[in-house]
């Protein structure tokens, strides 16, 4: 949890600040990228660090991570101008790219199936604390004392991180000679960095139609296939291809595409739509989006009992109705803006979204083998960041032109009738994320937490840890690098 603190603080203290940041430094057409820079840092590493996870262990990968964000986070404090600020984020998003799947990855390897809804959702919580914290500092050190400090505050949470983690969390990994994929995982690299960045400056920095979006496009495209090529040879493949031909791996990874596009449509778009059309403060327009996230962390913590009684499956469905009743509901009202309302609906999804990304990932994380976990939980967190990526390049190019229809942005009611227009794009986004969740193998929780084989071939093979450890008082349990709690 406080490893996670750091990353999801960082997120929500910096935009509070921007105005601060530029007046210092400079660089006003610039600022975009440190969120820009920091996400696709993050997003394209996080492959390559789910397998030295799955290969070295997970302890030294989340500490290189605290590591590099805590460098990234001084240097930024030291920052003398918008450029060399924004090279800095792009270190602190390597690090971020590190710890975050690797802190779900290591709840995943010491609690059962039954324990890890609970625990994801303390996890969980600490994003709802922080939307509500996170953009308070940053306006108290804007305000009175200096934006650094939004940087320097991280240096004794990510030395706290580090030291109860050397200190508490011990692992036993099989040592062997690896061979490491180093082809694979620069070509990987290379070409998630041309995509996203595609996705993400198009229509914003440069025209769709441009060479500078064809071209990353096409290149990238041209080294994804270069990258399965190699991955098909490579003794130690940097990420498995048949991991990623299990229809429960599928079915999640579709599901989690859908959840970051819905999550980025709101916290996007509903601030400006409040402060717009209700005249609403900042602050207030940052609560309402902040009742997402109270409700997230809520549902994924009771989702346990849901899923262990009706399956995995079951439990994402319902939570996909939930978030699609939330997200047509905020669509609907958007019509007679309120603050209340607005939060409402927010809290609805949110409630909704708990139910659906904690089960997910869990009944991922549990149908392979220790080998394979951070490899399947770094892709769904990957596929994550893609739905927001994709989400932020399609609801940009709908508000804008809807926008620019209605008068320009200078006009109330056209920024009302661009963010409506988004909503709906969130509604649609919800349903088709309800057909990914029909996809899904119908998986009992017992059967995953006891027996059966890593993967799944059709709906009524039961799906398991293949060293089951998910059971260690097993009789018949396969020794395999495992990690465990230490007795302290």
């Amino acid at each position: 949890m406080l490893s996670t603190s750091l990353i999801a603080l960082d997120s929500t203290i910096l935009a509070t600040a921007v105005p601060s940041i530029v007046a210092d430094l400079g660089g006003l057409s610039q600022f975009p990228w440190l969120f820009s820079v920091y996400l696709l840092a993050q997003a394209v590493s996080v492959p390559v660090y789910a397998k030295l996870a799955d290969t070295l262990g997970r302890k030294p990968v989340i500490l290189v991570g605290i590591a590099l964000f805590l460098l990234g986070s001084i240097l930024c404090g030291f920052a003398w101008s918008m450029g060399s600020l924004i090279v800095m984020r792009a270190l602190q998003g390597l690090g971020a790219g590190a710890v975050l799947p690797m802190t779900t990855t290591i709840a995943a390897d010491i609690y059962t199936v039954a324990e890890r809804a609970k625990t994801q959702g303390y996890i969980a919580s600490v994003w709802a604390v922080s939307s509500v914290v996170g953009p308070t500092l940053g306006g108290v050190f804007s305000q009175f004392a200096s934006w650094r400090w939004i940087f320097f505050v991280n240096i004794p949470f990510c030395l706290l991180a580090a030291w109860m983690l050397w200190r508490s969390y011990d692992e036993s990994v099989e040592r062997r000679r690896h061979r490491i994929d180093y082809a694979g995982a620069s070509l990987l690299t290379v070409a998630l960095t041309l995509l996203i960045l595609a996705v993400l400056e198009g229509g914003q920095a440069w025209a769709w139609s441009s060479w500078q979006s064809i071209g990353s496009f096409a290149v990238g495209a041209v080294l994804l296939a270069a990258f399965g090529l190699v991955e098909r040879r490579a003794a130690e493949p940097v990420l498995p291809l048949e991991v990623l031909t299990r229809r429960l791996i599928v079915a999640t990874c579709l599901i989690s595409i859908g959840v970051g596009t819905v999550l980025v449509g709101l916290t996007s778009y509903v601030p400006t739509f409040l402060e717009r059309s209700t005249g609403a403060t900042p602050i207030v327009a940052g609560l309402a989006v902040a009742a997402l996230t109270i409700g997230w962390p809520i549902s994924a913590s009771q989702s346990g009992r849901l899923y262990m009684r009706v399956g995995f499956r079951p439990t994402a469905l319902i939570g996909l109705v939930v978030a699609s009743a939330g997200a047509v509901s905020l669509w609907l009202t958007s019509a007679t803006p309120s603050v209340w309302a607005t939060a409402g609906s927010c809290l609805v999804v949110g409630l909704g979204l708990g139910l659906v990304a904690t089960p997910t990932l869990i009944a991922a994380q549990a149908s392979v083998p220790w080998n394979e976990r951070a490899v399947v939980t770094g892709t769904n967190m990957f596929m994550r960041s893609v739905g927001s990526a994709v989400g932020v390049a399609i609801f940009g190019a709908i508000a804008n032109a809807v926008i620019a229809s209605r008068g320009g942005d200078a006009s109330r009611n056209a920024v009302r009738a661009g963010s409506s227009a988004v909503f709906l794009a969130v509604v649609v986004a919800a349903l088709v994320s309800i057909a990914a969740g029909l996809l899904m193998p119908h998986t009992r929780a017992e059967d995953v937490e006891h027996d059966g084989p890593a993967g799944d071939t059709d709906d009524s093979e039961p799906v398991g840890s293949q060293d089951g450890s998910d059971d260690p008082d097993r009789p018949d349990r396969v020794p395999q690098p495992s990690t465990r709690p230490s007795p302290a």
